[in-house]
């Protein structure tokens, strides 16, 4: 794994220089913690205008899933590290260049190649590593998905193997449903692969986000950090409502951070992985991880010494970093409520009257009903305190179509 001995000066020969494949809302306050370093930045987008391109020294519109546009890019610009911040990314590639010594990708190449693809990273936790997980299967047509559904039981639940913020998610509750299930994993794949996985639902009392982040030591070892438990709340897949800390059992605190060290071992390199696991009083199970934030993560922006996009981009590069929390707090999203371009948000000052409440607004240029367009954050003495404040704040900002 390398990783600058220097930071150098943004747009001279001595810059260091960290290409982002994914601009959205995590990969912008990436983008603004490297800017703070002094990093020369590249940000990518399938789209122009996107969260990212607007804070990056440069910015570039291509097709991420296609591998030929995707090396000739990195091969133009020559970055000293690539950050993956989506799924939907043609990972062989970057799979194939990093064994050639060409790029160092952030964790690594491979770990960007399993957590792309459910099944991959499903199988190394379950498989490879022997953690608990909810039982699956995976099916490539209807009729394998009625079939694995039998075998699961009901209820279950239906996702693309290759999908990003709970798109063509499905919970089945009978076999009634499965054909519109298998319709709409189609959908919502961000690469079409035509493969689900099948999931058994496990009876958890809350999920949890660690961050987990692995960064070089002064020694030159490398060192894991946990960042306090997030809890969070989803609607069909896509995260609503987070706080930090939640209360979780001594022993599953314990256990929840053995799982994510071995995940994150196995996949190796420096950075901070969102770790997702469903918890039952003292039992934990592993469900997904995502190499880079999270969007649950968002919370460490007002509870954190140093908010998860700071401690990923310093650990990248190598640096030390700081996990500590600063107060409870607690995040709402904020919808786009309107399917338009260019729309506008009224009530920001409103919602910054709230106590101990901030706002951050994406800038994404096409707004949707169910589209994240905010955040609302809170600080409070307690976490249930905050966890109001960031609802009142989010239902302040009132999104509206320019005329």
């Amino acid at each position: 794994m390398k990783t600058p001995t220097r930071i150098g000066t943004p747009l001279s020969p001595s810059a260091t220089k960290v290409m982002l494949l994914g601009s959205g809302e995590l990969g912008k306050e990436v983008i603004i913690s490297l800017q703070r370093l002094g990093v020369e930045v590249i940000a990518v987008d399938r789209y122009p205008n996107a969260p990212g391109h607007q804070v990056a020294h440069r910015s570039h519109v291509i097709n991420m899933a296609d591998g030929a546009a995707l090396e000739a890019l990195i091969t133009q610009e020559q970055p000293d590290l690539v950050v993956p911040e989506i799924e939907a990314i043609a990972t062989e590639t970057l799979v194939a260049l990093e064994a050639a010594g060409k790029v160092t990708v952030i964790p690594t190449a491979r770990a960007a190649w399993l957590t792309m693809n459910r099944e991959g990273i499903r199988r190394l936790a379950g498989e490879t590593l022997a953690l608990a997980t909810s039982p699956y299967r995976f099916a490539n047509n209807l009729d394998e998905l009625k079939t694995a559904c039998a075998a699961i039981g009901f209820p279950c639940v239906v996702k693309p193997v290759m999908s990003s913020s709970g798109k063509g998610q499905s919970k089945l509750d009978s076999a009634d449903e499965i054909e519109a299930a298998w319709a709409y994993a189609a959908a919502g794949g961000r690469v079409d692969s035509g493969r689900v996985i099948v999931e058994g639902f496990i009876d958890f009392d809350y999920e949890i986000t660690l961050l987990t982040v692995r960064a070089l030591q002064q020694d030159g070892n490398i060192a894991t950090h946990f960042c306090e438990p997030i809890g969070h709340i989803q609607v069909q897949g896509d995260y609503v409502e987070s706080w930090q800390p939640h209360p979780m059992h001594p022993e599953a605190l314990l256990k929840a951070r053995d799982i994510a060290k071995k995940v994150t071992d196995n996949l190796g390199g420096l950075g901070l992985f969102g770790v997702e696991l469903f918890v039952k009083n003292e039992m934990v199970w592993f469900s997904e991880v995502s190499p880079r934030p999270h969007d649950t993560g968002m919370v460490t922006m007002a509870s954190q010494q140093q908010s998860e996009f700071e401690l990923h981009a310093k650990a990248i590069l190598g640096l030390p970093v700081n996990v500590a929390l600063r107060s409870p707090a607690a995040s709402a999203v904020i919808y786009g409520q309107h399917d338009a371009k260019g729309i506008a948000f009224e009530g920001v000052a409103d919602a910054l009257r709230v106590p101990g409440a901030d706002i951050r607004l994406f800038g994404k240029p096409e707004s949707f009903a169910r589209r994240r367009m905010g955040v609302a954050l809170a600080t409070a003495d307690d976490v249930e305190t905050a966890r109001i404040r960031a609802k009142q704040a989010a239902a302040k900002v009132k999104p509206v179509i320019v005329e």
